[in-house]
């Protein structure tokens, strides 16, 4: 579980085909606090850390995650957003997060508001919806969707958000991993069963 607060970027250094999956290691400045079996969510999907060296760590990727996700896209060079998971007794600033993508949303829109930033998403799978002031995670960033209309939604993101995740290197066309709020999945699927 986590709260969709990201704690810090990760940069990808190596990406090696492992059958159907891949074998992706990152570079952190946090990387002395890691250790192997540890969950941690990079771009909002929960990986488990198998290898630490000096100054990388390494997580496997099935292809499962690979289909849904936006890490089969990623290439050497780019920032990830991370998280570790929540502590029992800390406060959960964001919303309940579980690290489980959803499906990936296309960037369709960057407005730029005197400091803060308006972005458009557009996504393909009807089932899951969003409501205006309800929580969406985005590249395992919790955020209040301002806008909602079919299949596409609007966030508004803060200086510190921008500054401090690896939003400020999303371009219009590129895609983000969502995870749609656990809470509306379940009463969405209540619904369709009535």
């Amino acid at each position: 579980m986590f709260t969709g607060i990201i704690e810090n970027m990760a940069v990808v250094v190596d990406i090696k085909p492992n059958k159907n999956n891949l074998d992706i290691s990152f570079k952190s400045n946090i990387i002395s606090e890691l250790k192997v079996d540890q969950s941690i969510s990079h771009n909002g999907v929960c990986l488990t850390i198998a290898d630490i060296s000096k100054e990388t760590y390494l997580v496997n990727v099935v292809k499962e995650t690979i289909e849904r996700s936006n890490l089969g896209l990623l290439n050497i060079g780019d920032f990830v957003n991370i998280e570790r998971s929540m502590m029992m007794n800390d406060r959960i600033d964001g919303h309940i997060v579980q690290g489980h993508v959803d499906q990936i949303a296309e960037c369709c829109k960057i407005d730029e508001q005197g400091g803060s930033y308006l972005m458009k998403f557009k996504y393909e799978n009807a089932k899951d919806i969003t409501v205006e002031k309800g929580s969406i995670c985005i590249n395992g960033i919790s955020l209040t969707v301002c806008n909602s209309g079919k299949n596409t939604f609007t966030v508004a993101i803060i200086p510190y958000t921008w500054d401090n995740t690896n939003l400020k290197h999303i371009n219009i066309g590129d895609t983000v991993n969502l995870e749609f709020d656990i809470v509306g999945k379940y009463i969405s699927k209540i619904l369709s069963k009535s």
